[in-house]
């Protein structure tokens, strides 16, 4: 389970015109979007591979982590237009540019572009892109082309997922609510479960999703951040016994398969700032029952990491734990004994604390008086 946010996935529902559609929710800069996707286009299978196997060229290959995918995605702000476009023009333009682009896909890289706070969907619009699936720059993308084969084209309905305290929605630079747009996959390079990545290759992605999370938070993409730190949490989970084994082999000299994995200090050391970094993004997102959590895994693996003894402290209170609050505080202040962000919250929950009992004590007189 993502640790930010659920994921829904509802298979073999219908529309109207007895259409398949799967749902889902997705994370965007600004908060969580339902995903309606149906089928508009199938096409032939055409991937890029630099194997001679038939596994390559199955048809029910579809893109995996690390493929390079050639997408489009365009959007339609009227329903009856996007239905009557992808009828008469679709088939024509997913073969207008065939085999050239097909070949060109094994030597482009991945665009890099930033990601924009005031949009859902975080891809140029309208113009053929190269993505590479698993960096989790547009959540929305990466789910459709997951299920996607060469040559096919789908149609998204968006919408924003309630207007509750987890989620701040404003008019999207897409405008029209909800939205539909189209997403067309050309071609794609093969990719690999993460069950199928080397050890060396996970720590790879791992030490990727936690830099493009502090990147992204410092840019004020929160929800982006939050995502891309459970990305690395999923990955490093997967670790815990490789970077077992390569502990005791460096303990016999044997450093040739482990030199490229973190020893297990270093394992634990990132693993509670991943657990601490989401904790603050859950914080600033309204989650204090996540943040309480992801705060409170982080202090177990790291007793001494003085920020994540604060975020518990901060999510509890703002659950009204107050005596947990105060017990993290105080766990802080053992390590930052003039800690200003520490005695300034102990203040707080003493003020608070006053204040509730006065409040009670006034109730229990007007009862007995």
């Amino acid at each position: 389970m993502d640790p930010v946010h659920p994921l829904e996935q509802l298979h073999g529902k219908s529309d109207h015109d007895g259409v398949d559609v799967t749902s889902w929710v997705s994370v965007c800069p600004r908060g969580l979007w339902r995903v309606q996707q149906k089928w508009t286009h199938k096409g032939s299978q055409q991937t890029v591979s630099n194997r001679g196997d038939d596994a390559s060229r199955s048809s029910s290959y579809c893109p995996r982590l690390d493929s390079l995918c050639r997408v489009r995605v365009r959007l339609k702000t009227d329903m009856d237009e996007a239905e009557s476009s992808a009828s008469e023009k679709g088939d024509e333009e997913l073969s207008d540019q065939p085999e050239q682009s097909v070949a060109d896909v094994t030597g482009t890289v991945a665009a890099a572009f930033p990601r924009c706070q005031d949009s859902v969907l975080q891809v140029p619009l309208g113009d053929w892109t190269t993505l590479r699936l698993g960096e989790g720059q547009c959540d929305i993308t990466e789910a459709c082309v997951e299920g996607m084969r060469a040559g096919d084209k789908c149609e998204i309905l968006l919408s924003p997922v309630g207007n509750g305290p987890d989620v701040l929605i404003t008019q999207p630079a897409e405008e029209n609510l909800p939205l539909c747009a189209t997403v067309e996959l050309q071609a794609f390079t093969p990719g690999r479960e993460s069950w199928e990545m080397s050890p060396a290759e996970k720590w790879e992605w791992v030490k990727s999703h936690k830099e493009r999370g502090g990147v992204r938070f410092r840019s004020g993409d929160v929800w982006g951040a939050a995502d891309s730190y459970s990305r690395a949490l999923k990955l490093l989970i997967t670790l815990h016994g490789h970077v077992r084994e390569a502990e005791e082999q460096r303990d016999t000299d044997n450093i040739d398969e482990t030199q490229h994995l973190p020893s297990a200090n270093e394992f634990k050391t990132i693993k509670a700032e991943l657990h601490s970094n989401l904790s603050l993004c859950q914080l600033k997102l309204n989650q204090p029952e996540r943040a309480k959590a992801s705060a409170a895994k982080a202090t177990q693996l790291e007793p001494a990491g003085a920020k994540a003894w604060y975020r518990l402290g901060q999510a509890c209170q703002m659950l009204n734990e107050l005596e947990e609050a105060r017990q993290a505080l105080r766990e802080l202040l053992k390590l930052q004994p003039e800690s200003p962000a520490a005695l300034k919250a102990l203040k707080d929950i003493a003020s608070r604390e006053k204040e509730t009992n006065a409040q009670l004590g006034l109730r229990l007189s007007k009862m007995f008086s």
